[in-house]
């Protein structure tokens, strides 16, 4: 990989920044009318999109596409107001309409476009490598490839799919085949996995050729393909077509048979990221002593003794004696208890508090 080629590369490279979903594993401070990637939960006075559009403009400038949903296009248009282009999608209709939607504009403003998707409502501590790696994804997928950034594993995680690399690709640093995308492994296998060196979590970075992903996807669900280029022709027509497009992610649509078909390649990030799926996530993100507290909000109405875990402070004072590794959120409206073990699991309350007739509070 030349410099010359990988800034070329570059110049054709436009960021899609899907943001959707309600993060309910973050209930009840994501709520389906303000979802967490509207909300600074790193400390930064920075939210979650914010902070994603941050990290790429370095790469691509101007070069941005946000999709989100109706309901949400006027506060991700009030957060990013240097951003031009907002797709607002009418209803969720999963991942690869809404980057394949992007992907369509693109590819008719400029045959030539690079689509790298970066999800809004995901942390990435060290700039500068993801910066490297998608460079080089760039140039990759300059070559025709589909292309993903796959995340060093810290641990063998269970929550995350894996991308199982093969060869290295030549005149390349770091980039390698893909011999397919597996789905969440049992801790066995995550062990097995992360031992062999060869499996990176599969974080949903992808970057390819706009008019390559949709004819990958025109090969596997050809109706799909069809439709999202003609809301990209004809924008007036979104309303009426977009309910009739299938429901599904790029994961399945594209990427994995596309690896079956030895077309994927993927390039390692060596940089700590985090998806803040839950609230053990987001207590990882801010640094705390072991035995501690670690709080989101007003330190001063917390009061500890003896205990740990993790508050988001509302209105009231919360105080906490003899309880270890504890979750604490207070929004006023409604207080969540757990344990930082069982937060992948607040999103069965969420929809209990449905089933029950108060879907209102989620």
């Amino acid at each position: 990989m030349t410099s010359t080629h990988a800034d070329e590369a570059l110049a054709r490279l436009h960021a899609v920044v899907p943001a959707g979903g309600a993060g309910t594993r973050l209930w009840p401070l994501s709520r389906a009318a303000r979802p967490k990637f509207l909300l600074d939960l790193t400390g930064t006075g920075r939210s979650l999109l914010q902070g994603t559009v941050d990290r790429l403009r370095p790469l691509v400038g101007d070069r941005l596409v946000v999709v989100t949903g109706a309901a949400h296009e006027r506060a991700v248009r009030r957060q990013l107001p240097g951003v031009a282009q907002v797709l607002a999608e009418p209803a969720p209709r999963d991942s690869m309409a809404a980057i394949g939607w992007a992907a369509a504009v693109l590819e008719r403003q400029d045959p030539d476009a690079l689509v790298g998707s970066f999800a809004a409502d995901h942390v990435v501590l060290q700039d500068e490598e993801f910066q490297a790696a998608v460079r080089e994804a760039a140039a990759v997928a300059a070559t025709g490839l589909l292309v993903t950034v796959g995340i060093e594993p810290t641990g063998p995680a269970t929550g995350f799919g894996y991308v199982a690399a093969g060869a290295a690709l030549d005149g390349f640093p770091t980039a390698r085949a893909v011999r397919e995308f597996v789905e969440k492994p049992d801790a066995t296998r995550a062990a097995a996995y992360v031992a062999s060196g060869d499996y990176r979590w599969n974080a949903g970075m992808f970057v390819v050729g706009a008019t390559r992903l949709l004819d990958l996807l025109a090969e596997h669900h050809p109706e799909l393909a069809e439709g999202l280029r003609a809301v990209a022709a004809d924008p007036g027509s979104l309303e009426r077509r977009w309910p009739g497009l299938e429901r599904i992610a790029i994961d399945h649509a594209v990427a994995e048979p596309a690896a079956a078909a030895g077309q994927v390649a993927m390039v390692p990030g060596p940089f700590l990221w985090e998806d803040v799926g839950d609230f053990a996530a987001l207590a990882s993100l801010r640094p705390r002593r072991p035995g501690t507290v670690t709080v989101l909000g007003e330190e001063d109405r917390v009061v500890v003794e003896d205990s740990s875990g993790l508050v988001v402070t509302g209105d009231r004072t919360v105080a906490l004696v003899g309880v270890d590794d504890v979750v604490v959120v207070d929004t006023g409206d409604a207080v969540l208890v757990t344990s930082l073990a069982r937060a992948q699991d607040v999103k069965a309350a969420v929809e209990r508090l449905k089933r029950s007739g108060r879907g209102g509070l989620t």
